[in-house]
């Protein structure tokens, strides 16, 4: 036990690294909030757009969709960080994260919010355009918000499930909890680091689980 406790639950080193954790903490919750508003934000518009009936730019948006559903986020990440600058094109590793996490969780965003809108009975499309509205009223302010309220439990799990990935930017150096704890661990030759990163996860996302729990319950239930 006491072997235990010196690995994984040192006081002296966890004290020492407690504060680079914390400051990678604050990365990761920057980095989650962004991810969220700009991916969410992107697979919707996508979604409305396809609601248009285009068929050349439906195509492009499955096949977008298609594709990064299918990459798994650290290809993308490694790819885009190593082999862009071999073009000229150099980004900062948070923002490699951010854009392959956005893009993501777009893809799956998109698909979320475009069964809600083919979900939402056909009947709403047409008593909306009885009324004198046009096509775009009636998807902006008839259509999503029925086919939003349908989504918003499996859109947040999977908001949660993609944002949980910012650990991946381990690989690419960016100073997140995981790349903070991964650094302590090699100067302190100690596994303390990565128990108080664990924590720190468990702090940080076991309330949006919860949340997401008690939104697939609220929204499980008809609207009066």
């Amino acid at each position: 036990m006491d072997v235990f406790i010196d690995t994984f639950l040192n006081g002296e080193v966890l004290a020492q690294y407690a504060p680079s954790i914390l400051q990678g903490a604050l990365v990761t919750v920057l980095l989650s909030v962004l991810i969220v508003i700009f991916g969410v934000a992107f697979g919707a518009a996508r979604a409305c757009l396809r609601a248009y009936r285009v068929r050349a730019l439906a195509a492009l948006i499955m096949i977008f969709a298609d594709v990064f559903r299918a990459l798994p986020p650290l290809v993308l990440i490694l790819l885009i960080f190593f082999g862009l600058p071999n073009v000229g094109v150099v980004l900062s590793a948070p923002i490699v994260l951010f854009l392959v996490l956005s893009l993501v969780l777009g893809a799956f965003a998109e698909e979320i919010v475009w069964a809600g809108i083919t979900a939402t009975p056909k009947g709403q499309w047409e008593a909306a355009r009885s009324t004198g509205l046009s096509h775009t009223q009636a998807l902006i302010w008839v259509v999503l918000p029925q086919a939003i309220r349908m989504v918003i439990p499996p859109l947040t799990n999977r908001a949660i499930a993609i944002t949980k990935m910012t650990a991946l930017g381990m690989v690419i150096g960016v100073p997140d909890i995981l790349g903070q704890a991964t650094t302590a661990q090699s100067f302190s030759a100690n596994a303390s680091p990565l128990t108080l990163a664990a924590i720190a996860y468990v702090i940080l996302f076991l309330p949006f689980v919860m949340a997401s729990r008690w939104l697939e319950a609220r929204f499980a239930r008809p609207m009066l």
